[in-house]
C-alpha cells in the first residue's frame, strides 16, 4: 500500500486482503497505515501458503526503495487503487475474496 508515488510505502501479509485493505482505509486500528495515511493498494501478490507470504514479506522489505517502485510500477505503471473494484463489490453485499497478500 502506499501514500502517494513519492510516499510512504507500506508491505504486510494477510489471509484477507479485501478486509485488510479495508480496514486500512477505514483507520480503524491505530498503527504505521494510520499514522502515515498509507491507503491506496497498489500492488499485491498471492500466495500458495502463510510461510512463503511471510518469506516474501520479509524479502521485500529488505529492499532498497527504487527496487520495490520498479516492482510496483511493472504491474501498476500509474498507480491506479488496485482495491477499488473488489471493495466496491464487498460494499454492495456482494462479499468476493481476493487471494492472500504478501
Amino acid at each position: 500500500m502506499a501514500r502517494s508515488r513519492s510516499g510512504t510505502l507500506y508491505i504486510g501479509v494477510t489471509s484477507d486482503l479485501t478486509r485488510r485493505v479495508y480496514d486500512h482505509q477505514q483507520g480503524i486500528y491505530e498503527g504505521f497505515t494510520k499514522k502515515y495515511g498509507v491507503k491506496t493498494l497498489v500492488y499485491y501478490e498471492c500466495g500458495t501458503s502463510i510461510e512463503s507470504a511471510i518469506y516474501r514479506e520479509k524479502q521485500i522489505k529488505k529492499w532498497n526503495c527504487s527496487w520495490k517502485l520498479k516492482l510496483i510500477e511493472k504491474q501498476n505503471p500509474i498507480w491506479r487503487d488496485l482495491s477499488e473494484a473488489f471493495l466496491d463489490s464487498r460494499l454492495h453485499g456482494n462479499d468476493e475474496r481476493v487471494g492472500s497478500d504478501n
